[in-house]
């Protein structure tokens, strides 16, 4: 099991990273909204590599067949690995080639809320929010916990549904027709 769930595992934490890469140059152009729909979505296509990654454990280890929980519980252990690969990467990015991110999503949000036509009280709640949570996000333990959440319940609800797609249960070892020593029963003793 462990071959197969860090070769998956790793697949698809590359695939992110890579994408997550790929995408920042593009961060600005495309904004935050858009940003977050591409970043969602290459989740969701680099955790297809959990079906592909049970399937074969399936196939290659469980000899076609698998039960409910060892498929869950594989597809688990790979959304857990490609996370971490994110979480990673998204540390490289924040602490070495985006540091002023938290700023600028900071300065962001507080121009939406002046936008939205919002009283001062709730402006003022809004940005004192957003400041502490600027701060807490410095913290590399806040930050690794909050970039953690962020893939890891796609990466579940995917190995859930497809636990449930892929569980087969396992045919019987042994043939009616067949007796124990591998010959052809006659057909009034079976």
């Amino acid at each position: 099991m462990k071959r197969t769930v860090w070769k998956f595992g790793l697949y698809a934490g590359g695939v992110m990273s890579v994408l997550m890469l790929a995408s920042l140059p593009f961060e600005k152009v495309i904004g935050y909204d858009l940003a977050l729909v591409v970043g969602y979505t290459s989740m969701v296509l680099a955790f297809l590599f959990i079906f592909f990654g049970v399937r074969s454990y399936r196939d290659a280890i469980g000899r076609g067949a698998i039960g409910f929980g060892r498929a869950l519980a594989v597809g688990s252990l790979i959304a857990v690995i490609a996370s971490v690969c994110y979480t990673a990467t998204w540390e490289v990015i924040y602490y070495w080639i985006a540091p002023d991110f938290a700023a600028r999503y900071e300065a962001l949000e507080v121009d939406r809320v002046k936008a939205s036509g919002a009283s001062q009280a709730e402006i003022d709640k809004r940005v004192a929010d957003l400041k502490h949570f600027t701060e807490l996000y410095k913290n590399p333990a806040v930050n690794i916990a909050y970039t953690l959440i962020e893939p890891l319940p796609v990466g579940l609800a995917i190995a859930l549904v497809t636990a449930g797609v892929l569980r087969r249960r396992p045919a019987d070892d042994v043939d009616s027709s067949v007796d124990a020593s591998g010959a052809a029963m006659p057909a009034g003793s079976r």
